[in-house]
């Protein structure tokens, strides 16, 4: 009973962040204040009502409409709350813990969710929620000096990687916004796992890659969708990928 009220607990938690995350994903790029003006409709500019901006629940009785002129709203707005919502649930049944490094883990991947988000809109991401989201992942546990050796190893040899295959395939390889989620990864993972996440990462992209090619499409992919799905994946199941990565020299 006691976990079943945790339980909850955090999913509400999770799904009033992922409104938060909402009006991130929608003004950072526009480089319009969070704070201020009040949410309002983008079709008639009417300010939104406290309980029509209840998370997931306002979207459903509203039956997916603005209250005043029914402009659809999208149905991504209650899905990344609910992804938010189910993403506090999961890191709590990881960690098995409230403290502040649940809170950092939880921030860290949050944000890495708005940044998925914003890359597959605009193929960019805000430099500052995504150094944000690296300083936070540095202070997701106690070894903040190991996690912050990590973080530039990773960047490191991944910005080796993209100078090299920008000289050969004569174009942009990999994006600097690529580069810090590579700190995140390493932050969050350490030095073997971040190196299993980037290989998980490019393999959930070859799906779409193909899907493209076999629609004679060559579109710019979002990479930093696949590298946060990865990370999270890989932290998620560390112990398994452990196992597996000592297993490699047994």
């Amino acid at each position: 009973m006691e976990n079943c009220i945790i339980y909850i607990f955090l999913f509400l938690l999770g799904i009033c962040v992922g409104s938060f995350l909402n009006v991130l994903i929608y003004r950072l790029p526009l480089n319009k204040s969070i704070i201020s003006p009040p949410s309002s409709c983008p079709n008639c500019n009417t300010k939104i009502k406290p309980w029509h901006n209840i998370p997931i629940f306002s979207w459903i009785f509203l039956k997916g409409k603005c209250a005043y002129c029914k402009e659809k709203i999208s149905i991504r707005y209650p899905i990344i709350e609910f992804l938010t919502g189910i993403l506090a649930v999961l890191i709590y049944l990881k960690m098995k813990n409230i403290d502040i490094f649940y809170f950092t883990t939880f921030a860290t991947f949050s944000g890495l969710l708005a940044l998925a988000i914003i890359d597959i809109d605009y193929k960019a991401v805000p430099d500052n929620l995504n150094l944000l989201v690296l300083a936070l992942s540095i202070f997701h546990s106690p070894n903040i000096l190991e996690n912050f050796k990590n973080a530039l190893l990773v960047i490191g040899g991944m910005s080796i990687i993209r100078w090299y295959l920008s000289y050969f395939i004569k174009k942009e390889a990999m994006g600097e916004g690529d580069l810090i989620i590579g700190g995140v990864m390493g932050a969050m993972l350490g030095i073997n796992l971040s190196l299993i996440a980037i290989f998980i990462s490019a393999i959930l992209a070859i799906i779409p890659s193909i899907y493209f090619l076999l629609q004679k499409k060559e579109p710019e992919l979002p990479f930093i969708p696949f590298l946060a799905l990865g990370t999270f994946i890989v932290w998620y199941f560390s112990n398994f990928f452990n196992s597996y990565w000592s297993s490699l020299y047994a």
